[in-house]
């Protein structure tokens, strides 16, 4: 019923101004109407309508308008009461697709209740893996709700698992002041139906680990651990990826996160105060700015690594196609080159002036066989003239000669 009573701030947009004498925030989510509702008159109405109108054209037209408020409040309270139970039995795609139906609505809603389910929708995010929509949703909720707890640890939370460590750093220093202006003050921002995620006999422990997670961090960053950002999950890719699906992830996500869109989910906020629409722009525009800056600064670290990856692809390739041509020419030599080289050799131990024992007797060797064969054929001839013969054989000693 409570859920009901906030809701009753859209309202505010769907009555006429002719039935508005004057319109009073008391509160975050609360608002005056021209008529006086109470709590059972709300129940009666959304159970039981009358079976017979009024008459009068201003009561039936009254009727009208508050029988399409509380239907629409029906609408949003089963949507997130849908989305919550998927969210708790981990169905993540499911618990998305009903908060997407209720923040992309054409109808308004409040603003606390938007920012709830942003915040919510940021958890089934962060579950199923998608952290750049998380910290989109994040950013959102923050920008409506500066003060939600939950928002920043979330935030700082997924920061750090992306190893962003300045970011992260930044809102968990934010989340200190918070802290410290609880027990300050000595109770917790927002109105009490928004405390149920936070208990103020918890805040001095959760103060004191997370005094300690900022030493910690703080003496990360000057070790130098800055330049050291897992830009895969944040872009929702896996390592070794190729550069057709990193060029369609990040043409995705710069569509759904540009900075020009960034202020699009306040046209289906209810503001209670309209002079918040500005800072809740500002707001907006800067955190998605952070975001966008981010995404592509791990488009480029991504792209060079996968450029890399590539260029030394292409030089195992080449060389694998050179190994076998290199080793078939070693293998193969040409005649001709080792004729040359044999000749070269022997020409160079000329010149060194060692020549091989075997070589030389077997020049010896010939020249001797060759004399005396020479002088058994000048002896025939000389005994073939005393024989009987009257002229002697012409020979050519010239030719006998060795």
């Amino acid at each position: 019923m409570e859920d009901a009573m906030v809701l009753l701030q859209t309202g505010k947009r769907l009555a006429s101004a002719a039935f508005r004498r004057e319109s009073i925030c008391r509160s975050d989510d609360s608002f005056s109407l021209p008529i006086t509702i109470t709590t059972s008159d709300i129940s009666s109405a959304a159970t039981t309508p009358p079976s017979t109108p009024p008459r009068n054209p201003t009561s039936l037209s009254e009727f009208q308008n508050i029988s399409q408020l509380l239907s629409h409040i029906k609408f949003l309270l089963r949507r997130r009461t849908a989305a919550i139970a998927a969210l708790d039995a981990g169905l993540y795609s499911e618990a998305i697709r009903h908060f997407s139906k209720i923040v992309d609505g054409r109808r308004l809603a409040p603003q606390g209740f938007l920012a709830e389910c942003y915040m919510h929708r940021a958890s089934a995010y962060k579950a199923s893996g998608r952290i750049a929509e998380s910290i989109s949703d994040c950013n959102k909720t923050l920008a409506l709700d500066p003060t939600c707890i939950q928002a920043l640890d979330t935030r700082a939370s997924l920061l750090e698992t992306i190893r962003c460590l300045p970011d992260c750093l930044h809102d968990l220093e934010h989340l200190k002041l918070l802290y410290n202006s609880i027990l300050r003050d000595r109770k917790l921002p927002g109105p009490v139906w928004k405390r149920h995620n936070v208990r103020y006999r918890e805040i001095p422990g959760k103060l004191c680990a997370l005094t300690t997670k900022i030493q910690q961090l703080k003496q990360r960053v000057a070790s130098g651990e800055t330049a050291n950002v897992d830009y895969y999950a944040l872009i929702g890719l896996r390592r070794g990826c190729s550069r057709s699906e990193l060029e369609r992830a990040h043409l995705l996500l710069c569509l759904r996160h540009k900075p020009d869109k960034a202020t699009n989910f306040i046209d289906s906020c209810e503001f209670a105060d309209e002079r918040d629409v500005d800072s809740v722009k500002d707001r907006a525009k800067m955190s998605a700015l952070l975001l966008y800056r981010l995404l592509q600064k791990g488009y480029s670290s991504v792209m060079s690594t996968i450029m890399d990856e590539e260029a030394a692809e292409k030089r195992r390739k080449k060389a694998t196609v050179q190994m076998p041509q290199t080793q078939n020419s070693s293998s193969k030599l040409d005649p001709e080159s080792t004729l040359a080289y044999s000749v070269n050799s022997s020409n160079a131990s000329d010149c060194d002036g060692r020549v091989n024992p075997s070589e030389n007797e077997t020049t010896s060797s010939t020249n001797a066989f060759q004399g005396v064969f020479c002088r058994d054929l000048a002896a025939v001839g000389n005994l073939l003239s005393q024989v009987g013969f009257n002229r002697p054989l012409p020979m050519k000693y010239e030719a006998l000669s060795c």
